[in-house]
């Protein structure tokens, strides 16, 4: 788009600062459309944003970040269910959005399993857009359903599932254990009249289909799943005690004879030609299936190749979803609002006047930053046509996958003549602090710190959320109210945990504020007594710390151990020298940045104090190790030189499934250095070292693949 500075045209900075953006941006749309069922974007959206975020990756692979959307898959599970934990993970699909893309897909497969002129077949089947859902059947009969979640563990929506017509409740001749995987989903006629009976009972009216399906699925009362007129496809299997066939294809004629409805334009494609074809025959037939679609799916249709392509971090090698394009539209700019970020960042939004978007009311827009408003870029090149952004102007908003959707572009014609440019503040417009922009950054941030309430607030409200200490009956807005009162106030982590014995001991108790009572006062002491025993990575995740998302928290756990570990770690630490910023640096996944902003932190006072605190009133819960089955579990390996039996990117695959860190730099943490022909440096620091040294055939015989 003519408003963002192509991939190819971002120097490293900007690229750093972009990737950053993106990570946070695309991890908050998740939650709102994963777990709360009110996505302010389409998919197809979304993944434009996604595909921007995968090219910056491509072009500047040593900054990827920990908290990649590339490695991520979902959101947590919402408050309310009981969860389940998948057998085998709920993965997403990467995304393939030209035809381009397509072949690429084809060309990585074949250079992946070594094949260069054998056919490779493809099945190919519309992308439903609705609720992700597995189903597992023991004896043939349904024992539980669980939605997606976070991949590894799901909503327990088994009593709605049995509601659901498509779903059999008993399968004869089923294998003894059969997980169904598909999508739930609301024909557009159902969700019509469905919409017409919530308005003339003064109920909740569902933005479109997809959003009805979820929340109709997430029903606390089966009996209200069981009045909404759901369907499901199903699409694929988790865990098996016995082959379903040797094909999808075939797999997937089993699951319709066990009769489950799978869709009827699944067909199978040879090379990428005729999956374009069939991408096209989909697409044309849209608009008249009578349920929504967002794209097309292509799996490899060979299990053996599946089973041998494996997966990556959140998504299979062997499959890639197609999508179609986003929309756009037209709308009044009410005006320009600053929201400050816990990091201290100024992040300026539109308010809209609000307009439907792809199936979804947009009434708020990002701006990004100062650059954006003024139609430059960061560098000063002109965006828009150099076009700036005033309120009151008529602006096309693009839902291009952000936290909120963005404004492409500007309607001058429209403008009011007396219509003024913005001017950005310089000064925080919580606390007052002077609003600064580091050299190289692109946003400004306020220089408050601790002493910023909207840092403060938005650092509590990052401590109790899903992903961190996820304290029930502790959420945002209870962080606001706690954050404002004067008798029992949360302005630190600590002051959580010690809420209990502070309202024992004064005179104003929290069972006499509004909105609680004796038993919900006593029920959050419960749940926060509950959470003092807390994961060593939810622990890392929650402090904060500027760079460290989900991803690089469960990294640094396992690497560490324990908090004691950790701790000592960072204490020891000091930016680009000694023993434990050596350490530090030589796990996979974390860079100078992220390693800089782990040490700062803990080196600051404030912040160290904080820490200090908190901890002193947990009890956390070590990392847990790799199965001691594999007799490389908890190893770290590196490959060296040309491999012969497998390529590289399947001989890491099989490493790292056997519970093996892969490193990609020899250093004395190493146990084993695989090398082929070819080796050279790593091979040399190996022998320096003292490191066992393998050839291919030597590690086959150890991992029992020989």
């Amino acid at each position: 788009m003519a408003e963002q500075v192509a991939v190819d045209m971002l120097t490293e900075d900007q690229a750093r600062a972009e990737l950053a953006r993106l990570a946070a941006a695309i991890a908050r749309a998740d939650r709102a459309y994963h777990a709360e069922d009110a996505p302010e974007i389409s998919d197809a959206d979304y993944d434009a944003l996604k595909r921007r975020n995968a090219g910056i990756e491509a072009r500047f692979p040593a900054l990827i970040r920990p908290d990649s959307p590339s490695a991520r898959v979902g959101a947590a599970p919402a408050e309310g269910f009981s969860t389940l934990r998948h057998s085998v993970r709920m993965l997403s699909l990467s995304n393939a959005f030209a035809d381009e893309d397509v072949a690429e897909f084809d060309d990585q497969i074949r250079k992946f399993l070594n094949l260069s002129a054998q056919d490779i077949a493809y099945t190919a089947e519309p992308k439903i857009d609705g609720l992700s859902l597995s189903l597992r059947y023991e004896g043939g009969r349904l024992v539980q359903a669980a939605t997606r979640g976070d991949g590894e563990t799901g909503e327990n929506v088994t009593a709605n599932a049995r509601t659901i017509a498509d779903i059999p409740a008993h399968i004869p001749g089923a294998p003894d254990v059969l997980e169904v995987r598909g999508e739930v989903y609301m024909r557009h006629a159902d969700f019509a009249a469905l919409n017409a009976a919530q308005a003339e009972r003064g109920d909740k009216i569902f933005a479109n289909p997809r959003n009805a399906a979820a929340g109709s699925l997430r029903q606390l009362d089966p009996t209200i799943t069981a009045g909404r007129p759901l369907r499901f496809f199903a699409y694929g299997w988790g865990a098996l005690s016995a082959p379903l066939a040797d094909t999808q294809q075939g797999a997937i004629a089993r699951l319709a004879g066990f009769g489950f409805a799978t869709n009827p334009l699944m067909r199978l494609c040879h090379g990428p030609a005729e999956l374009l074809d069939q991408y096209r025959l989909i697409e044309a037939q849209r608009a008249t299936l009578g349920y929504d679609i967002d794209g097309v799916v292509y799996k490899v249709n060979d299990l053996g190749f599946q089973a041998r392509l494996g997966f990556r971090s959140t998504t299979p090698r062997w499959a890639i979803a197609h999508k179609f394009p986003a929309e756009l539209a037209w709308t009044r700019l009410e005006r320009i609002e600053i929201q400050v970020g816990r990091t201290g960042a100024l992040s300026p939004v539109a308010r809209l006047t609000p307009v439907t978007v792809g199936g979804v009311v947009v009434s708020n827009a990002t701006l990004h930053n100062e650059d954006y408003i003024a139609g430059r870029d960061s560098r000063g090149q002109e965006i828009r046509g150099g076009k700036d952004i005033r309120e009151g102007d008529w602006v096309q908003v693009y839902r291009a996958g952000d936290v909120i959707p963005k404004v492409a572009d500007v309607d001058l014609s429209r403008r009011n003549i007396d219509a003024q440019p913005y001017v950005f503040p310089e000064k925080c417009p919580v606390c007052g602090s002077d609003a600064i922009r580091e050299e190289g950054d692109s946003v400004r941030r306020c220089t408050g710190g601790l002493i910023c309430a909207a840092q403060g607030m938005e650092r509590l409200k990052h401590f109790v959320s899903r992903g961190a200490f996820d304290i029930e009956g502790l959420g945002a807005k209870q962080v606001e109210m706690f954050w404002a009162d004067d008798q029992l106030p949360i302005r630190t982590p600590a002051d959580i945990f010690t809420l209990e014995s502070r309202d024992a001991a004064n005179f104003t108790k929290l069972r006499n504020r509004l909105g609680y009572g004796d038993k919900s006062a006593a029920n959050l002491f419960a749940a926060i007594r509950t959470r003092r025993r807390i994961e060593l990575h939810r622990l890392i995740f929650a402090l904060g710390i500027r760079h460290v998302g989900e991803t690089t928290a469960g990294i640094l756990a396992r690497h560490y151990g324990t908090w004691e570990a950790f701790e000592a770690a960072m204490t020891g630490a000091q930016v680009g020298e000694g023993p434990e910023w050596t350490d530090l640096m030589t796990i996979d996944g974390v860079g100078k940045v992220l390693a800089a902003s782990l040490v700062t932190a803990f080196h600051q006072p404030a912040e160290r104090a904080a820490i200090d605190a908190l901890v002193a009133h947990l009890d956390v819960i070590p990392a847990e190790r790799a199965a001691s089955e594999s007799p490389v579990a908890g190893k770290t390996v590196v490959f060296t030189g040309t491999l012969e039996r497998m390529t590289r990117a399947e001989a890491k695959a099989r490493a790292e499934a056997l519970g093996a860190k892969v490193a990609g730099s020899v250093s004395a943490k190493t146990d084993y250095l695989v090398a082929g022909p070819g080796a050279g440096s790593k091979a040399a620091k190996a022998a320096e070292l003292g490191i066992i040294v393998l050839d291919e055939d030597a590690w086959m015989t150890l991992i029992g693949a020989a």
